[in-house]
């Protein structure tokens, strides 16, 4: 057996989860790259609603969805208005959290407005869905997110989610690591 690094081990539990005509957000649309793995996942009959504060974001992912624009929306939004944008019952989320890679190193995600985030999700979520959150913290601001998140997934009651951490705990620089959350009930 070969462990999976983070983002691979994403992708996998995100492919075990979704199926054609799912309905799923990408919360943070970054470059785009999630946003166009959750279209392929979820095919010509089903929907991606993806979410980012960064014009850059909207105007990559847009871009490697082309071919995917009738099943992709994107939404140049804080990822906390999900709720505003999304009404019907999704299959996963997926979270990648810190900045967006190549630009603008201050803007990064707030732990506010991601467990806000989440909690619009859980609402949306089917049973046996997944919340997958990519966390990275080895950035200023950072620390705050991983140990809020942290504090808010364990408290999270075990009879309605549970959640899993993945990571690897002899690498150096603050590794990201992954957070899941499978909904067990309404």
């Amino acid at each position: 057996m070969k462990l999976e690094r983070v983002l691979p081990y994403a992708k996998t539990l995100l492919k075990s989860t979704v199926s054609p005509g799912d309905i799923v957000i990408d919360g943070t649309a970054g470059n785009g790259h999630d946003t166009l793995f959750l279209a392929e996942l979820v095919g010509s009959t089903g929907h991606v609603y993806a979410f980012d504060v960064q014009q850059a974001a909207i105007e990559a992912t847009l871009l490697r969805v082309a071919d995917w624009q009738d099943n992709v929306t994107v939404i140049h939004a804080g990822h906390e208005t999900i709720s505003s944008y999304v009404t019907k019952e999704i299959s996963a989320a997926v979270f990648n959290l810190g900045y967006l890679p190549g630009k603008d190193h201050s803007i990064i995600t707030q732990p506010h407005t991601t467990i806000e985030a989440i909690e619009s999700c859980l609402h949306l979520l089917k049973v046996n869905g997944l919340i997958v959150l990519v966390v990275y913290h080895g950035h200023e601001g950072g620390d705050k997110e991983r140990e809020d998140l942290l504090n808010y997934v364990s408290n999270l009651p075990q009879s309605f989610v549970h959640v899993l951490k993945y990571e690897f705990v002899n690498q150096q620089n603050h590794p990201p690591f992954v957070l899941v959350i499978e909904k067990m009930k309404h």
